[in-house]
Order: C-alpha cells, then sequence, then structure tokens
C-alpha cells in the first residue's frame, strides 16, 4: 500500500516537471557581446541593439575627457604678465603712430616749401621771353642815346627812352625778388648745367672751354634753370702742318 502510493507520487512529480524552454521574444540585457568585431559589423550594418557599443560616442567621450584633463592640467596666464605684454603692445603702436606722424610733418613741410619755392615755375618761364622783349628795347634805348649824328631829341623821345629804362630796372629788380635771375655767362667757363653750347670760336687770347659771346641770356629760379644761356664757346687753334 505505501509502495503505490509513493510510485504515483512519483509519477505525479514526473508529470509536473515540464522542460525550461527558451522564449524566442525574451531578451536578455545581461547577455555580453561576443567580440569587438560583431560590435564593429552591428554597427556597419546600421542595426544596433541597446547593449551594443558605439565606437563614435566611445571615442568622443574618451576625447573630451582628454581635453577637460589638459584643461585642469593647464595653468592660469599670469593677470601681470599678461598685462606687461598688453602695455608693450600699445606701446608699439604708439611709437609706430608717432613715427608715422612725424614723417607726415616732415613731408608736408618739404612739399610746402617747394610749392612755395617753384610754384610759379611754368609762369616764370613764360615770362622771360617778355624779359628779353624789354631787354631789346633797353639796347636800342641805349644806341639812341648814343647816337648824336642827328642831333638832340625831342623831349617825347627823351620821355619815352626814360621810361623804358625805369621800367627795365623795375622788371629787373622784381624777378630777383621772386628768385628769378638772369645768367650772363660772359667770360666764364662753359658749364653744360646752365649753358648751351651754339658754336665755337678758336682763339689763343683765352682758354678753351671759356664763353666768349652770349647770344641769349639763360634765366633761373633759385637752383632750377628755367631757360639755357646759349653762347659761343672758345676752343684752341690749330696750328697749320707744314
Amino acid at each position: 500500500m505505501n509502495m503505490a502510493t509513493e510510485k504515483n507520487n512519483d509519477t505525479n512529480s514526473q508529470d509536473n516537471i515540464k522542460p525550461n524552454t527558451p522564449n524566442p521574444n525574451a531578451t536578455d540585457d545581461h547577455a555580453p557581446q561576443d567580440s569587438w568585431q560583431d560590435a564593429i559589423k552591428g554597427g556597419e550594418d546600421g542595426s544596433r541593439d541597446a547593449g551594443d557599443i558605439d565606437l563614435d560616442a566611445a571615442i568622443d567621450a574618451d576625447t573630451m575627457d582628454n581635453g577637460n584633463d589638459q584643461s585642469a592640467e593647464a595653468a592660469p596666464l599670469d593677470p601681470l604678465e599678461a598685462m606687461t605684454a598688453e602695455r608693450d603692445q600699445l606701446k608699439d603702436q604708439l611709437l609706430r603712430s608717432l613715427a608715422d606722424m612725424e614723417n607726415m610733418r616732415r613731408r608736408t613741410e618739404r612739399e610746402t616749401a617747394s610749392a612755395r619755392k617753384y610754384g610759379h615755375t611754368n609762369f616764370s618761364r613764360d615770362l622771360v621771353g617778355a624779359i628779353d622783349n624789354l631787354a631789346r628795347a633797353m639796347q636800342a634805348t641805349t644806341e639812341a642815346k648814343a647816337d648824336t649824328s642827328k642831333g638832340p631829341m625831342d623831349e617825347a623821345m627823351v620821355a619815352l627812352l626814360t621810361g623804358i629804362e625805369l621800367s627795365w630796372t623795375e622788371i629787373l629788380s622784381v624777378i630777383e625778388k621772386h628768385g628769378i635771375k638772369q645768367v650772363s655767362p660772359k667770360d666764364e667757363k662753359f658749364d653744360y648745367n646752365l649753358h648751351q653750347a651754339m658754336f665755337e670760336v678758336p682763339t689763343d687770347e683765352v682758354a678753351p672751354g671759356t664763353v666768349v659771346e652770349v647770344v641769349q641770356h639763360g634765366y633761373v629760379l633759385h637752383d632750377r634753370l628755367l631757360r639755357p644761356a646759349m653762347v659761343g664757346v672758345s676752343k684752341a687753334v690749330q696750328s697749320e702742318k707744314s
């Protein structure tokens, strides 16, 4: 009786035991990845599960950690050094600005002085022609006064000649006041900067290269040539061959 009861109990126990079959829909969050290759493969396929390793995120996180560590390790800039560097930079800018201003001031002074000194160059160059004509009139006046073959001149002619002489004296004073000077190089050494040789005169009376005749006077404005003097220059006389 007892044995039959135990047998029935064993049978019932075996019937109650069922095999533990896996559920295909169940997920095991604690299941480890098989390998890094599988994680990379899953990333390449674009189908990552919740447990897959994101390499990009891991690299970014590692980079951020390294940057934070370096920022934490970098020593803060000394305020005194920063102020000193800024002072040196501002000082350099100030010195450069002062040098530029000084150069501009000097250049402006030179340009102003040059404009004041040579601003009327074109007018002076045009004026010398009228001065030449007045000089010819003055020469004719002198010759007329010296000629007494025709008898004494009447008062009108004398007044005319006197007026020409006064005009000539006045014009010479005015042009000299404004820096215009006449170049009359008679008996001077020929200077190609101021003279223009028109012809040569063979002579032994003066040294070769001397101005023996002035065809037309020259003029200068301060140290700038307005018109060269046209002159005749001496040269050595060649000895006749025997």
